[in-house]
């Protein structure tokens, strides 16, 4: 496998795929055809070089993919908008008259913010808080940075099965199964058509879901070695560790992109595992739609004729 430096995000009814600074959505539209819309970002690292220095630019490259995936989304769920005759609420008659024609991009950024922030306190804050209570059961430092991984990786899986039981999250779960699938299917030297997509592997380690399971591990090797006494510190410290461990992380999931040695797919393992719970089989017709992303952006018959046919 060779790595082809393309990568993607689900989104509803349809794929995002990026390639430097392009990116293309995709989209199944309700009357069966595909529309694809094609954009242009230039990352924060290449407009600010310092923001591209080693275990800087993971927090950077996560903000830019926040970005392009909520533009993608957004793009994407304008197909499927309630009809057109029904009335604004007040909430969105306020921003319009506010924000006029930036109003969508503010509700776009307040949604980001209010996710984070949730996700801070969900994932990051109440397994700290109750790791610090179980402390104070067993007075072991160790046991309780444990306990408090463990319980944030717990949340994270009844999450995702939780959110899996709606039959747009699903269908979801099943678009990101094209989405690797077109990846692997070109790095493993094959023509990209529906029929080597569909028999190529679901899996791919550098995957989102990957990211956010090495970030919650990485989380508590550092946790454990750094030690604070009370709740509020703790606290403290894990929020101002985010950027750290979102640093090394991406470090890490860029390095096992692009290699294939065993120690590397050993520790990937655990990614690759909960890949099972966001990561579904595709139908055909959402390949086709993955398939038109990918050439919108990626010329994969010349990637294949430069990386794959001098060694035949």
């Amino acid at each position: 496998m060779k790595y082809s430096g393309i990568g993607g995000q689900a989104v509803i009814e349809g794929i995002m795929m990026r390639n430097g600074n392009d990116y293309a959505t995709a989209v199944r539209k309700p009357d069966g055809n595909i529309e694809v819309k094609k954009d242009i970002y230039v990352s924060m690292s290449k407009k600010h070089p310092f923001l591209g220095l080693m275990f800087v630019r993971g927090i950077f490259a996560f903000a830019d993919s926040m970005i392009i995936g909520m533009r993608s989304l957004s793009y994407s769920a304008s197909f499927f908008e309630d009809d057109e005759n029904s009335k604004p609420s007040k909430l969105e008659l306020f921003f319009d008259k506010v924000f006029g024609k930036k109003a969508e991009s503010v509700i776009m950024g307040i949604t980001t913010v209010f996710s984070i922030l949730a996700a801070i306190g969900i994932f990051l804050l109440i397994p700290a808080f109750l790791g610090g209570l179980l402390r104070r059961v067993y007075n072991n430092y160790y046991i309780a940075a444990l306990f408090e991984g463990a319980v944030r990786i717990l949340i994270f899986v009844l999450y995702i099965m939780l959110i899996s039981r709606f039959e747009e999250i699903r269908r979801t779960f099943m678009y990101h199964g094209a989405e690797h699938k077109c990846i692997n299917c070109v790095e493993n030297g094959l023509e990209l058509n529906v029929e080597n997509v569909m028999k190529s592997s679901k899996e791919h380690k550098r995957c989102g879901t990957s990211f956010i399971i090495i970030v919650m591990l990485i989380s508590i090797v550092f946790f454990m070695a750094i030690r604070v006494d009370t709740i509020a510190l703790r606290l403290i410290t894990r929020l101002l560790l985010i950027p750290v461990i979102a640093g090394v992380s991406f470090e890490f999931l860029s390095l096992a992109g692009r290699s294939d040695s065993r120690l590397v797919n050993i520790l990937s393992r655990p990614g690759m595992w909960m890949q099972g719970l966001t990561v579904k089989e595709p139908t055909s017709d959402m390949v086709e739609v993955a398939i038109c992303a990918v050439e919108s952006v990626f010329d994969w018959k010349k990637y294949l004729e430069e990386n794959f046919k001098k060694e035949d």
